[in-house]
């Protein structure tokens, strides 16, 4: 038996054709449903790119533990035990945060792996000298958008993009491998996640008359570009998004030209979506995960079924994957395991869960039903109390600092740490929830999530499942803490939040603040944060009103950026900013 998972970055279901979308030139995926299960309620969990990754080698969820990070010494890992049970693994991706402080220590699981080095500012080829670089939206001090022209320089033919060199490397493996028995093969590429970078052949398909700043590339902010702008970025995507499809049906016809369909488990999936000006909002992680970032596609071919072109409704998730693999390959999961093999739901449909959980550390968490979805911001303003159980101490791009460091304590172990205790760490968020409020919605009669709804019956029901939940992951104690709901016992009325916060949902619906809102000062909302901090009044003003965000590793990030940057990305509200900007106008 042999296993294929082809897996793309970013990939919304919103525009592939099997799911409903007539723009987007994707003949390959509308073929593959033709031979594959297509899942309809298929959502992530653990938000965004790395926490995904880690769910499918633990079959567990990790983002009310832990954010960006390596898989720990107590992880358990699929690749890892498919390798220890005589099946060879290989992995070959593009995506660079495999070899970042982040993510260094999946991709060894593998018995092999290759890597395709450039996408989005992957820090490869070396420049000193600034390349040529186009006025452009956003106008970012964000070095890895220079990076990111410096590697374009290097990606001139299709076939010098790494998407198109990591599908050749996977075809290879295919090819070379085709005729041995028991191996599994991960084909693994960035995109269609930013930048929506592609070649001519596929921006025909969508032709436009825009002729502003390149723009290829959003900030995860609200949206203030124009409607052009916003069609624009769309179509650059879309373009993306149909390179994938040709790298997919290269995939397909391989199968066709070996005939492997008749003993190889074909999963093609991705970890999340993307806001594409839905909801005025660029990205992810900011805002809630509404259902264009959470609620995934999938299709799964199964040679022991035989089942092709047809639907699957049951809820599934992410966590969900590793443990259909071990499943095909006549694996028991371990305990830890709380995903499950989907087998059967392929077969005949067959439910395998009431509810799932899903959410990005220190952001909404959220249970959803498959129909109804109630996403749950934090208690209070502030979002506290937050804190990171690891004995990995890194981040995403670096180090925890060793500040953070010196007020770790031991925990004592959880569930799944194999009688291991983990670092407690102080943890800080990239997002403020609070200010969006707590929301419900009712995706049977509102799919674009246009209109939460107020009914404290329902609330109280969604509550319910999601305590559940939480404490079948061996949740924190700060995580009920900052939610406001009970470690232990039932929930009931006073746990409702979604009255409570209507005024922040309402909020959250305004439009984006702008700099005339504000008082024309020296020192303002507009400056940016580094020069703020470099003057002793400022910084105070600052540590007065944000607290502990001054001392988190955010800090160093949003050097370049004025706080009404920062704000719209939702790290800062806009009560605490007005406030900010009275005082900076004083001194």
């Amino acid at each position: 038996m042999k296993a294929i998972v082809v897996m793309f970055d970013t990939l919304n279901r919103r525009f592939l054709p099997p799911y409903g979308a007539e723009r987007v030139h994707a003949p390959n995926f509308t073929r593959l449903a033709g031979r594959a299960a297509t899942f309809d309620n298929c959502y992530g969990g653990s938000m965004p790119c790395m926490p995904a990754r880690r769910e499918m080698h633990t079959g567990r969820h990790n983002f009310l533990h832990r954010g960006w990070g390596p898989l720990e010494p107590f992880d358990d890992s699929v690749p890892e035990m498919l390798k220890q049970n005589g099946v060879y693994t290989h992995l070959v991706t593009d995506h660079q945060h495999y070899w970042c402080d982040g993510g260094a220590t999946y991709h060894p699981r593998f018995n092999t792996f290759e890597f395709f080095r450039g996408q989005e500012g992957d820090e490869w080829k070396g420049h000193v000298a600034d390349p040529p670089m186009p006025d452009a939206i956003p106008r970012s001090a964000n070095p890895l958008r220079r990076q990111d022209w410096v590697n374009r320089l290097y990606m001139t033919e299709e076939a010098d993009h790494p998407q198109t060199q990591t599908f050749d490397a996977g075809l290879h493996f295919i090819r070379t491998n085709h005729a041995e028995d028991d191996w599994f093969l991960q084909i693994e590429t960035f995109d269609p996640h930013e930048p929506f970078f592609s070649y001519d052949d596929y921006k025909k398909l969508y032709p436009d008359d825009y002729d502003g700043p390149h723009f290829d590339w959003p900030d995860y902010k609200r949206v203030t570009e124009t409607p052009e702008q916003v069609e624009h970025l769309k179509n650059q995507y879309m373009a993306l998004l149909s390179m994938c499809d040709r790298s997919l049906g290269r995939v397909l016809d391989t199968m066709d030209d070996l005939g492997l369909w008749d003993d190889t488990l074909l999963i093609v999936c991705t970890d999340h979506g993307l806001l594409l000006g839905e909801h005025d909002w660029w990205g992810k992680n900011a805002p809630p995960f509404w259902d264009e970032t959470i609620h995934t596609p999938l299709f799964v071919w199964d040679p022991r079924d035989g089942v092709a072109g047809e639907r699957r409704a049951s809820l599934v998730q992410t966590i969900d994957f590793g443990p259909t693999l071990l499943e095909f390959f006549g694996i028991d999961r371990t305990p830890d395991m709380r995903g499950v093999p989907l087998r059967e739901v392929v077969a005949r449909d067959a439910p395998v869960r009431e509810a799932g959980l899903f959410g990005c550390f220190g952001g909404h968490v959220s249970v959803t039903d498959g129909r109804y979805v109630y996403m749950r911001a934090c208690a209070e303003p502030g979002n506290r109390p937050l804190a990171e159980y690891t004995l990995m101490p890194t981040h995403m791009r670096g180090r925890i600092p060793v500040e953070t460091l010196r007020e770790a304590t031991m925990a004592e172990p959880f569930a799944f740490t194999k009688g291991v205790s983990p670092l407690r760490i102080p943890g800080f968020s990239y997002t403020d929830p609070h200010s969006f409020g707590t929301l419900l919605y009712d995706l049977e009669n509102d799919p674009e999530q246009t209109s939460p709804l107020v009914d404290d019956d329902l609330e109280l029901r969604m509550v319910g499942l999601m305590v559940e939940l939480m404490r079948a992951e061996d949740a924190p104690p700060e995580q009920y803490e900052r939610l406001g709901l009970p470690p232990s016992g039932p929930a009931d009325a006073s746990h409702l939040l979604v009255r409570k916060q209507w005024d922040q949902v309402l909020a959250s619906e305004q439009p984006p603040l702008t700099a005339a809102r504000f008082p024309a000062s020296r020192l303002s909302v507009t400056t940016p944060t580094r020069l703020l901090v470099a003057e002793p009044a400022a910084e105070a003003v600052l540590r007065r009103h944000l607290g502990a965000l001054m001392d988190s590793p955010l800090l160093p990030e949003a050097m370049p950026f004025s706080l009404l940057e920062i704000a719209e990305m939702a790290v800062i509200d806009r009560v605490t900013l007005h406030a900010i900007a009275a005082d900076l106008a004083d001194l």
